[in-house]
């Protein structure tokens, strides 16, 4: 059961306009956004820090940005923006290799050298204590630039706060996002848990 109810889209019309961007990446509004328009501020604020973060200035895919928030969100445990990770990257033209083989991401073959860099900096950069090291940053350096370096981090911190924000509340997971959890993450154990 949520902690907080998410409010209803019209809430604020401002929110809605803006939220039409989750449209594209997941289909639907989350009740994450929902819940969050009780102070519009924040919002609006998350909103627009979600546009610039997920924005393509550089090689760092948005399917890998969505790999990226899938394997820190599965550090952190939560298993709404697991759920929600996975179904962007899907909808972001991720391999469905890559998709039905995350969780192997190390070893399998559907991932770059360059890819896996990117997935090990997010793991040990979502792990308490942050396990980030001369060695990640030696292997990020190898395949990638400062400034991709910047877009990778700021996904692993925007879901930091996703992490939190959508554990704390057990924010209520949409239909299709756990479909798309199912499908992908399921022999693995995922479970809606909480997010009921």
């Amino acid at each position: 059961m949520a902690l907080v109810t998410p409010l209803s889209a019209e809430h604020d019309l401002e929110t809605k306009e803006l939220a039409e961007f989750f449209n594209e990446t997941l289909g639907f509004c989350p009740n994450s956004v929902l819940t969050m328009q009780r102070r519009p501020a924040i919002s609006k604020a998350f909103i627009n820090l979600n546009k610039a973060v997920m924005a393509n200035e550089g090689r760092v895919t948005s399917a890998l940005k969505r790999m990226i928030a899938w394997v820190s969100s599965n550090a952190a445990g939560c298993r709404y923006c697991q759920a929600h990770a996975i179904r962007a990257a899907e909808r972001y033209g991720a391999e469905q290799e890559q998709l039905d083989n995350i969780w192997e991401y190390r070893t399998h073959s559907a991932f770059s050298d360059a890819e896996r860099a990117a997935l090990d900096f997010s793991l040990a950069a979502s792990m308490v204590p942050n396990a980030v090291d001369e060695n990640i940053k030696e292997e990020l350096y190898t395949y990638w630039n400062e400034g991709e370096i910047v877009e990778m981090l700021g996904v692993i911190s925007l879901f930091g706060y996703l992490n939190r924000w959508n554990d704390s509340m057990g924010t209520t997971l949409e239909k299709d996002a756990i479909d798309s959890g199912n499908q992908f993450l399921g022999k693995h154990g995922f479970e809606v848990g909480k997010h009921l």
